[in-house]
């Protein structure tokens, strides 16, 4: 008896679920303008595993309504060219026409080596000079499809490391082999789309490390491999750990404050008039990871990271940290680099940053 009841239950559910009425499609609506104190502020967004629209949508309203006008997004090689020449954008239109929508710009990141690029039993990361141009094609295809509405392109992620350089030693002239070529096929596409040089992971690994380069140095070694006027921009990454935004640089410390150093060497290289982009960093509120601060430090130091952008740092055109949201939980300390939940909650880095852009006086002292 019991197992016939629960034969009825299943079925009574099992047909309202298919009487319940669709989910309303959802509607790109009017024009929104950002409203902020600092037009530099930006975050990077992980909507790239997000399936559901409408949380795509009330991402990137939560980021403009937080008063962040750029959102760094990552479109991955792999999942738009699954064969190559046959392009699947539909996902990738929906996440950039709902950014524009809400006002922001949006910085494109291009990487992940599709199969058919890439050697049996590699990783995503590994790709061979051989298979250069057919990411050239890609880049040449995505500026293309989204002209106007991706202005900007990073090549590449933190090549400096062996991990995202496919698990072989780092080549700061091979990655500039390859973003010469970006840079070829991405102006053939759109003459006034910026190239973006990947962010180079901020590390002092000593010389001859299994794990990667120091990130000064590659740089330095990818213009003496004639870098300079292969890019439009160069995106950096600026980690703050538990160091407070105006700890000093120095060569042998990661902190905020190292992008100093990493302009520094532009300047010496005479490229001190491109511009450059914070795509990733920040600072984490973890209760236990040793590389983290207390949720109101975390909340002072980005205010005042964000400030110090927008007043002291002219070359840098934008900031944008990590990260606004997760699609699921990672269970991990990179929950707590988080501005939203992934149920949508605000925590409270969120609402001091908003406060913020409003120009409001945080409670925490971060400035207005």
């Amino acid at each position: 008896m019991a197992r016939v009841t629960m034969c009825l239950i299943v079925l009574a559910l099992a047909v309202g679920w298919l009487q319940r009425p669709p989910a309303p499609a959802v509607v790109i609506g009017p024009q929104q303008t950002v409203t902020t104190i600092n037009p530099k502020m930006g975050v990077h967004t992980r909507l790239t595993d997000e399936v559901e629209e409408w949380k795509i949508q009330r991402t990137l309203e939560m980021v403009r309504e937080m008063g962040a006008p750029w959102v760094v997004e990552y479109f991955p090689w792999g999942y738009y060219e699954p064969q190559k020449g046959l392009y699947e954008w539909d996902h990738a239109d929906t996440v950039v026409d709902h950014a524009v929508a809400q006002g922001l710009t949006v910085i494109g990141r291009i990487d992940f080596v599709p199969d058919w690029a890439r050697p049996e039993g590699t990783t995503f990361r590994h790709l061979d000079e051989a298979h250069y141009a057919d990411m050239g094609d890609f880049v040449y295809a995505f500026v293309s499809h989204f002209r106007g509405r991706v202005p900007y392109i990073i090549i590449w992620n933190e090549p400096n490391l062996s991990l995202e350089w496919g698990q072989r030693p780092v080549d700061p002239a091979a990655y500039t082999r390859l973003l010469r070529i970006c840079y070829q096929r991405a102006k053939e596409a759109d003459p006034a789309v910026q190239v973006v040089a990947a962010g180079l992971a901020p590390t002092t690994e000593p010389p001859g490390s299994e794990w990667g380069m120091d990130d000064l140095v590659y740089l330095q070694r990818m213009y003496e491999a004639g870098a300079r006027g292969c890019f439009d921009a160069l995106a950096i990454h600026a980690y703050g750990w538990t160091f407070a935004p105006d700890d000093p640089p120095a060569q042998d410390t990661v902190n905020f404050a190292r992008a100093e150093l990493t302009h520094g060497v532009m300047l010496r290289n005479g490229d001190g008039a491109a511009p450059c982009l914070i795509t990733e960093g920040g600072w984490n509120d973890h209760p236990r990871w040793t590389r983290a601060v207390k949720p109101a430090q975390r909340i002072a130091y980005t205010i005042r990271a964000y400030e110090k952008v927008r007043q002291e740092w002219e070359w840098c055109q934008a900031a944008a940290l990590w990260a606004f949201r997760f699609p699921w939980p990672q269970k991990t300390y990179q929950d707590y680099f988080a501005f939203v939940a992934v149920n949508f909650t605000p925590r409270p880095v969120y609402v001091g940053v908003q406060r913020y852009a409003q120009g409001l006086a945080s409670e925490e002292g971060g400035a207005p």
